[in-house]
């Protein structure tokens, strides 16, 4: 009886919340392109990659973050960058990369990447099925 009390009650606690499988990657190719880490149908996103087509430059914008300005430390792979870090909105960053630093080689190749900004960490991570928009994505900005 305990272990159907504890089932129920983790099944209540859940309700109202998504499932962390719920989070993906989703491509707009729309002026400007977006590739979004987001919930779909809501206003829920973690992170956001745009840029103007052609122009190769890249504004990720971080969400859920401490509020801060300065500069970000960008690593993929073996490569590192800095970046400088502007407030927007609620509680977001954005910082620019360009598509043709070897930071966002990286990137594209592996689908990781971890921005430090002071003592915060963020690790970015577009999983193996979502790797071909990741990829399109930069191809586009490039173009």
């Amino acid at each position: 009886m305990s272990g159907l009390l504890g089932i129920t009650l983790a099944l209540l606690l859940q309700v109202g919340q998504p499932p962390a499988t719920a989070w993906t990657w989703t491509l707009y190719d729309d002026s400007p392109l977006v590739l979004a880490n987001e919930v779909p149908d809501t206003a829920r996103l973690r992170s956001t990659f745009e840029c103007d087509p052609g122009t190769s430059i890249v504004r990720l914008s971080l969400y859920q973050a401490v509020p801060t300005s300065g500069f970000a430390r960008v690593a993929a792979g073996s490569a590192t960058t800095m970046a400088q870090v502007e407030r927007i909105r609620g509680s977001g960053l954005r910082l620019a990369l360009r598509t043709d630093h070897p930071v966002f080689a990286a990137f594209a190749a592996d689908g990781r990447l971890s921005v430090r900004i002071g003592e915060e960490q963020r690790l970015i991570e577009v999983q193996r099925p979502h790797l071909a928009k990741l990829r399109r994505f930069a191809e586009l900005c490039a173009e």
